[in-house]
């Protein structure tokens, strides 16, 4: 059994009552990832004592109907005894989403609850009278600004610490988030909304500022006199399976560029904050964000799978959800420049793709050429951070090959955490985030300016590929990527070194130690 790591201060069991409720309860993304992260974070203990989980859509269900659907696949392997103490503190409520007297009902049942748990604090001679009221929005986007005026006519409590979680996307456009924003914002303050970006909870994506700001010989190197590109890379080896209705209204930039890869290249780029407050954090990426422009077309190489050479695998316009004839694109590479003195001249290239050969998210920190000659044809220098599938960092340097000659060799310090922490649990970014709501901390949650930012590098871009109907160049179902996509990557500096072949965990397939990590969680 893996070691968990344990907070001995954990601010989420200070509170003298919490009730999450989560809204759109029935659906896929509540049974898939928000029920099993709060399992998850009771399993280990990390939920607060005085707690309460209602499940509210608009489908009719008793309890144990509810119970049924909640648990789905990942709680197979769950030790039954943890599972029915959890399934104890969870409840349903039906109700429409845009009823203020639905809600109304909903909030005498929060106040039930918070009636008993008051009391049970007293009893136990609790200072802290703190109610906390979480409502996670695991509803489809349509039905966001519903759900919100009815939370605020029905069930908010001026008196209580009320906390609104949001899901992905926030809108289509700049013009589409700001009006979602400006919703939101009439309804809540903006220390009450939680925007969610699942990428923040990611392990790797929550130690890159360590890496940054933790280690001396990075931070003197982290800039343009050293740094001569950095691409971060998103790929799926899966298709739409399905989904391609849901994916082909945003398509591939975004789906996950706008969003999860524009994170992951605030936390690699951004500035010293000034502390690790929330807003300090946040402020220094959206300062990023302001220096980068709108990405231009001629920086953009658009694809499209098709089905694999075998005919195994469908493409993309087979899925009988999309619509015929669609344009939109399952792969994009595009390049960002960051117009600050650190950064100034360094393409930040980003690639991410469906049904690619392989299944990888990193950031990769590619260094300039040694400059002198004692030795032809050097590797260059990378910095990579694997976020998955398995947690990684490691760095290509050049080193003699053993033996009677003096000849260098591509080969890497390699800190793969699957063998360096081997004893230790890492657990899912919805776990790690559902943690960091119910503490009251923002630090990994998206604030508004930042949103607005973010659009305003992409907006032009998603219009332009709209307005002019731009084809994607096609690629088959498990390839690299589209003709082209090699030589896009070459004009911008970035330089492969064929002979180099990482020997992930002991040389085995990236793949293969991927499907025993999983299998081996389950077990866990």
């Amino acid at each position: 059994m893996s070691q968990v790591q344990t907070h001995t201060d954990n601010p989420a069991k200070q509170a003298a009552s919490t009730v999450i409720v989560v809204i759109g309860a029935s659906g896929d993304l509540a049974k898939k990832k928000t029920f099993p992260a709060l399992f998850g974070l009771f399993r280990n203990g990390f939920l607060p004592k005085r707690l309460r989980i209602i499940g509210y859509a608009r489908s009719k269900m008793d309890k144990e109907a509810f119970h049924e659907r909640i648990t789905s696949e990942k709680f197979k392997n769950a030790p039954q005894d943890k599972l029915k103490q959890f399934l104890d503190i969870c409840e349903y409520v039906s109700g429409q989403y845009d009823s203020e007297s639905d809600f109304g009902q909903l909030r005498e049942t929060i106040e039930g609850h918070e009636k008993d748990f008051l009391a049970e604090a007293k009893r136990d001679k609790l200072d802290n009278q703190d109610r906390v009221r979480v409502f996670y929005m695991a509803t489809p986007p349509g039905v966001f600004v519903p759900v919100a005026k009815s939370i605020k006519a029905g069930a908010y409590d001026t008196e209580a610490q009320n906390r609104l979680v949001i899901e992905k996307p926030f809108g289509r456009d700049l013009a589409s988030s700001r009006e979602f924003s400006h919703e939101f914002t009439r309804l809540f303050r903006e220390d009450e909304i939680y925007r969610i970006d699942h990428y923040l909870g990611k392990e790797m994506v929550k130690n890159m500022p360590v890496i940054r700001f933790g280690n001396i010989f990075f931070e003197a190197i982290w800039n343009h006199n050293y740094i001569d590109n950095v691409q971060i890379t998103f790929k799926e080896a899966f298709g739409t399976q399905g989904r391609g209705g849901y994916f082909d209204e945003y398509g591939v930039i975004r789906d996950v560029m706008q969003n999860h890869m524009v994170q992951m290249l605030c936390v690699m780029a951004m500035e010293k904050p000034k502390s690790l407050s929330a807003d300090d954090v946040r402020s220094a990426k959206a300062d990023l964000l302001r220096c980068i422009p709108p990405v231009k077309m001629e920086d953009v190489l658009l694809g499209q799978y098709t089905a694999s050479r075998d005919g195994k695998e469908p493409g993309y316009t087979d899925d009988p959800t999309v619509p015929e004839g669609s344009r939109a694109a399952t792969y994009a590479s595009m390049v960002l420049f960051i117009n600050n003195q650190r950064w100034q001249g360094v393409p930040i290239i980003m690639k991410a793709g469906k049904a690619m050969d392989e299944a990888k998210v990193e950031v990769r920190v590619q260094f300039k050429d040694v400059p002198n000659g004692l030795f032809p044809n050097l590797a260059r220098n990378e910095l990579i951070a694997r976020v998955g599938p398995t947690e990684a960092i490691y760095l290509k340097f050049n080193n003699k090959r053993p033996g009677l000659v003096n000849q260098p060799e591509v080969s890497e310090l390699d800190l793969s955490y699957r063998r360096r922490y081997s004893d230790v649990y890492i657990p899912e970014a919805y776990e790690a985030l559902l943690l960091e709501v119910l503490s009251g901390d923002q630090s990994h949650f998206i604030r508004g300016d930042e949103l607005d930012a973010a659009w305003e590098i992409f907006t032009p871009i998603l219009h332009q590929i709209e307005r002019e109907k731009i084809q994607p160049k096609p690629y088959e179902y498990n390839s690299r990527g589209p003709e082209g996509a090699d030589e896009f990557l070459q004009k911008y500096g970035y330089k492969r070194h064929g002979d180099y072949d990482w020997p992930s965990d002991l040389g085995r397939p990236v793949s293969e130690v991927a499907k025993e990590y999983v299998e081996k969680k389950l077990q866990d």
